[in-house]
């Protein structure tokens, strides 16, 4: 199984939600807020009990949406959207093949990333803040790590596919 390709499916996203995507709103909005507000809302359970499901899904619905919420961006040449646009040419692998070292590193840091999982899961199910903390911290060091790969990848690669390169926007200069 490809959990990329699976997130992407997960997502729907096709080419107008991956513009939108690449939006800084988006990517940070999504990256600072999604994992907290999830876990503040499976938490939630211990003040709200089976209500907490409705919060669980508002944040999984938020986190859908949350592509498609902001404008295609005027400007792509930044971190956020380079890192998103990583993302896309490491899905695109099998159509043009990328260096086997960014392929190898951004399994491994998935695996960081989903190394704080059973932690994370640990301490939502017994309500303990030290499990749930280290948790997210591993989650988030994999995945920040994954987006920066994302980036060098994607800026190795535009290099050598002129359709990559197409994808970055520089921001207009004013005055003459």
């Amino acid at each position: 199984m490809d959990i990329f390709r699976a997130s992407e499916r997960l997502m729907a996203m096709d080419d107008a939600a991956w513009e939108r995507h690449a939006h800084p709103l988006s990517v940070y909005t999504r990256m600072l807020l999604g994992l907290p507000l999830l876990v503040a809302a499976i938490w939630s359970r211990a003040w709200i009990g089976w209500w907490a499901l409705a919060a669980v899904a508002e944040v999984t619905a938020l986190a859908r949406v949350n592509t498609r919420m902001t404008p295609p961006p005027t400007s792509t040449d930044n971190w956020a959207s380079k890192a998103t646009f990583g993302e896309r040419v490491l899905l695109a692998r099998d159509a043009v093949p990328i260096p086997p070292h960014h392929r190898v590193m951004a399994h491994r840091l998935t695996a960081v990333a989903a190394a704080g999982v059973p932690f994370l899961a640990w301490g939502l199910w017994a309500l303990e803040p030290w499990p749930t903390a280290f948790g997210m911290a591993l989650v988030y060091a994999g995945k920040l790590w994954f987006l920066d790969r994302m980036v060098w990848l994607y800026e190795d690669m535009r290099r050598v596919e002129p359709r990559y390169e197409a994808w970055l926007r520089r921001p207009v200069s004013g005055g003459g």
